[in-house]
């Protein structure tokens, strides 16, 4: 790759990223790269799974541990709704 290419590809990669911020979604939701879309439209969703992940495993497993038991919860509240 030229350098003209690569000034280009830079360019261009920022250009997606101001766009996926005007939308208020993500470059994977607009490359299509995502499987759940839903999630994917919030970006503060994704940074928030992109912390989770690069967290020790022990500490994945607490905070996967506390998900579970609210959305556990919500779900018990709109069966009894």
């Amino acid at each position: 790759m030229t350098t003209g290419n690569k000034r280009q590809a830079l360019l261009s990669i920022d250009v997606v990223r101001k766009l996926a911020d005007a939308l208020d979604t993500t470059v994977g939701f607009l490359l299509r790269e995502a499987n759940d879309t839903n999630i994917l439209k919030d970006p503060k969703m994704m940074k928030r799974l992109n912390e989770i992940n690069e967290l020790p495993d022990k500490d994945k497993k607490c905070v996967y541990s506390l998900l579970d038991a609210f959305l556990a919860k919500s779900k018990l509240q709109a069966i009894l709704k």
